[in-house]
């Protein structure tokens, strides 16, 4: 009855212009770990490979460089759609609180204007600059894509923990603190947590591309490495996310109290409180499904059992997120963190094993889950997302404006229209997206098979990648 209520007094608009900006973000946020962190893991690759004279991880920085330009210009439409969206689906919310935390959209955008030039810089630089000219002028690249990341968790996290600001009489914010609005009390977790998901997605995604060569009898050098130096980048930050994890967690229990109890489906306050692994939550508080441990929620957030966990009813109806979206926020956070906890004995597992004997795993299951890891990680990362928007409903400011306050006026005819086409245009993007890929593997394929690239050991120095053709400085009345 409660939620019937609820939803009387949302706008039409609310349903059209949330689904919209569900879509785009779910769909944009698949190309980010690529744009945040596969710089970082191809200037890697090309350091080894120029420190070593290896030709096959030069080969591979090329080849993931060009990967990396055709994401970032994919990123740029889903990107641009983006901040469109927030102009024109919640203009209550741009046109009161822009002055506050728009700064961060505007380091976005540097960030962006600065990861463009570098990645143009970079690519061009391949057949035209000096070995380390060519590599010394691309490492800023990781450092505006890490500047991008850090303007829009600066928005996201004031969005969720709001400071920098005095209200006035009419309930506009005055005396702005720009320096407290970007630097928020869950800015530093928030931004630490989200970035080491990117480094950890990017670098299980790029190794699952040669687990699964391995898997089909690829076991050349050129997959070898291909999948080890990204697997062992993403395998090391594994154990980091965790600890990271729970720092979130920790602030959100204490700045977002509410938020906490939707992400544990906790409905009165009290201490002792249980863990429910899934389960979902009713009406009327019950919990039905799911694995129930004692006290263990108690345990988490403070270390003591008697620990006392704020529940949805310490707010009034209005104020919380509904039961259906509580289950949502707590399926999942909870499959965030089981992704998690396999990903980390995958990691466990490698580590082990190279530590003991220096050589990576045989077995096929080893390789079949490192296949799995990148897919699996951009399941976390959306989960991630969803746990983050979803548990602050009703506000989009928490606690000082509502959703239905800051959505457009538009019809919600016609921001269903609107929705419509973005699905369209986003099919064929990432269509195209898809087909370039895979004429990029092909195009790969042939050339390896018309003669790979020989063993380090084997290569003349003159001929090494980065200082003789085909991928240094031209020689004299070579082909363009």
């Amino acid at each position: 009855m409660h939620t019937v209520l609820l939803l009387a007094d949302v706008p039409a608009q609310t349903l059209p212009a949330r689904s919209m900006m569900a879509f785009t973000l779910v769909t944009h946020i698949i190309l980010v770990p690529l744009g945040v962190a596969l710089p970082l893991i191809t200037l890697i690759m090309h350091g080894y490979g120029l420190r070593h004279g290896d030709t096959t991880a030069l080969l591979l920085a090329r080849r993931w460089s060009a990967v990396m330009a055709v994401q970032f210009a994919i990123g740029v439409v889903t990107g641009t759609v983006l901040s469109f969206e927030f102009g024109l689906l919640w203009p209550g919310m741009m046109g009161r609180w822009g002055d506050v935390f728009g700064l961060g959209f505007g380091v976005e955008g540097w960030g962006f204007f600065l990861e463009a030039v570098l990645i143009a810089v970079y690519l061009y630089g391949w057949r035209r600059l000096p070995a380390r000219t060519h590599f010394l002028v691309a490492l800023p690249l990781p450092f505006a894509a890490l500047l991008g990341a850090f303007g829009i968790i600066a928005a996201n996290s004031w969005m969720n923990t709001p400071r920098g600001f005095t209200l006035d009489a009419a309930g506009n914010p005055v005396d702005v603190d720009v320096r407290r609005a970007i630097f928020t009390p869950i800015f530093g977790p928030e931004y630490w947590h989200f970035v080491v998901a990117m480094f950890i997605t990017a670098g299980y995604v790029t190794a699952g591309v040669y687990a699964t060569g391995w898997l089909r009898g690829r076991r050349d050098r050129y997959h070898r490495l291909g999948f080890t130096i990204p697997f062992t980048f993403a395998a090391v930050f594994t154990p980091v996310q965790f600890v990271l994890g729970d720092s979130i967690a920790r602030q959100v229990f204490h700045k977002q109290p509410v938020k906490f109890a939707a992400m544990e489906i906790v409905w009165k306050t009290n201490t002792h409180m249980p863990e429910y692994l899934l389960g979902r939550l009713h009406p009327d508080g019950t919990v039905s499904g799911g694995i129930k441990i004692p006290q263990l929620d108690s345990i988490l957030a403070g270390f003591r059992p008697d620990t006392k966990v704020t529940g949805l009813t310490a707010v009034p109806a209005s104020d919380r997120p509904t039961t259906t979206q509580a289950t949502l926020v707590h399926w999942t956070f909870d499959i965030m963190v089981g992704i998690g906890s396999l990903l980390l004995l995958l990691a466990l597992w490698y580590g082990v094993l190279w530590l003991w004997k220096r050589r990576l795993p045989v077995s096929p299951w080893f390789f079949r889950g490192a296949a799995c890891a990148g897919v699996a990680s951009v399941v976390a990362v959306e989960c991630g997302w969803i746990t983050t928007e979803v548990g602050r409903q009703p506000w989009i400011v928490y606690q000082n404006m509502r959703v239905a306050e800051a959505v457009t006026a538009t019809r919600s005819a016609s921001l269903w229209i609107m929705f419509a086409l973005v699905v369209v245009v986003y099919v064929f993007v990432f269509g195209s997206f898809l087909v370039v890929l895979l004429k990029m593997r092909t195009r790969w394929r042939l050339a390896d098979a018309e003669g790979g690239p020989r063993p380090p050991e084997e290569t003349p120095r003159a001929e090494l990648p980065e200082t003789g053709t085909p991928y240094g400085p031209r020689s004299t009345g070579s082909r363009p």
